[in-house]
């Protein structure tokens, strides 16, 4: 209901929008492009759970997922894939994790609902995790303890999963839950406790595991089946608010604040503010607006280097924006575009320091740009 009390702004100045005009301050050239398939690419990302894998990148279209790695002079070099035994699986979601031997993952998730963890070292499905009862929109995977891992869903719930013992931990879902598609979910970067989820009831969620921690902890030492492991339903956020006025299909956290997408051609960054009267409910300071024209299609996601310094995200026209993002005013760093990249981007994915965006398209190609440093030209 914040949204309809009037109140949803009511705190700061106003919000600082980036201008499109910006001085252009990075140079990036197109340094390779594949056609994977013929089926759309829906998400991309690269390894930043292991150091040793930093520029290795996993994408999903259709039944398979993609296991690449950058090397020098923009060449992509395919290192596995794996196919889905269902012929009509279309994953829309892929995260990298690892066992707690350090063994890396990847994770996978879409139309099914079915999430597939697959070994890296050897192919193989590791784990498969039913549960949800609809398609698997959005995986990401907690950076600080990298075998546990979030699900958003068409079901309207979040999950936590162990992919280490296959257990399911906690479901984010019931009387406060979402009303519609959970579209996106990420953990805070530093507050383990914590995760922001959004979707197509247009709201943004903040989650507590706080309380719940001690099953957290029970899930990496449970020797019986998953099946018997004792899931809790969390049912209310600590925070709620409407942020946007439509669908909310990618939400990061940056320190404290978020930084949000709707389908109104811009990434929205602000800050949750709890109100102490009514915990729950909450109040939106709006910081900076970063407009992306031409993304006003649903299911566009952008990302972020490991640092959070910028962020990248396609459109609909196969364009690609550039953002730094903690800057204020907000500076646009590169505005990206080939004459054959026409078709709309589902998903970024930024290296580890920035000096690479790869996209994944709607016609089933990827695209790597990369820097163009000045001892280079």
């Amino acid at each position: 209901m914040v949204g309809e009390t009037g109140k949803l702004f009511g705190l700061g100045c106003d919000p600082v929008v980036g201008s499109l005009t910006s001085s252009k301050k990075k140079d990036y050239r197109v340094t390779n492009r594949l056609q994977e398939g013929k089926r759309p690419l829906y998400a991309v990302v690269f390894n930043f759970i292991d150091s040793r894998y930093f520029n290795v990148f996993a994408t999903v279209g259709g039944n398979r997922v993609t296991v690449y790695q950058c090397l020098e002079g923009g060449v992509i070099a395919v290192l596995q894939s794996y196919v889905d035994e269902d012929k009509d699986e279309s994953f829309y979601t892929v995260s990298w994790a690892c066992n707690v031997d350090g063994a890396p993952f990847v994770v996978a998730g879409g139309i099914n609902g079915v999430i597939r963890v697959i070994d890296a070292g050897d192919e193989k499905i590791h784990k498969s995790f039913v549960g949800h009862g609809d398609s698997v929109n959005e995986i990401r995977t907690q950076t600080l303890r990298p075998s546990l891992v979030i699900s958003a869903s068409k079901d309207e719930s979040v999950r936590l999963w162990n992919v280490h013992t296959g257990i399911c931990i906690l479901i984010f879902a019931g009387a406060g839950g979402h009303r519609n598609e959970v579209l996106s979910v990420d953990f805070h970067p530093s507050d383990i406790y914590r995760i922001a989820s959004c979707g197509m009831d247009n709201t943004v969620k903040i989650w507590s595991m706080k309380e719940f921690w001690t099953y957290v902890e029970q899930s990496f030492t449970w020797t019986d089946l998953p099946s018997k492991f004792p899931t809790k339903y969390v049912q209310f956020p600590v925070y709620n608010a409407s942020v946007h006025l439509n669908y909310v299909d990618c939400n990061r956290w940056l320190g404290d604040f978020i930084l949000s997408k709707s389908v109104d051609n811009e990434i929205v960054l602000w800050e949750p503010k709890v109100k102490e009267q009514t915990p729950g409910e909450g109040v939106v300071d709006i910081l900076q607006k970063y407009p992306v024209p031409e993304c006003d299609i649903w299911f566009i996601k952008f990302s972020c280097d490991f640092h959070f310094n910028i962020a990248a995200v396609g459109n609909r026209e196969g364009k690609i924006f550039i953002w730094e993002l903690q800057s204020s005013p907000p500076v646009l760093l590169a505005r990206l575009s080939h004459p054959q990249s026409k078709s709309p981007i589902r998903q970024t994915a930024t290296s580890f320091d920035g000096s690479t965006i790869l996209s994944c398209c709607e016609d089933g190609t990827i695209w790597r740009w990369d820097e163009v440093t000045n001892s280079s030209t």
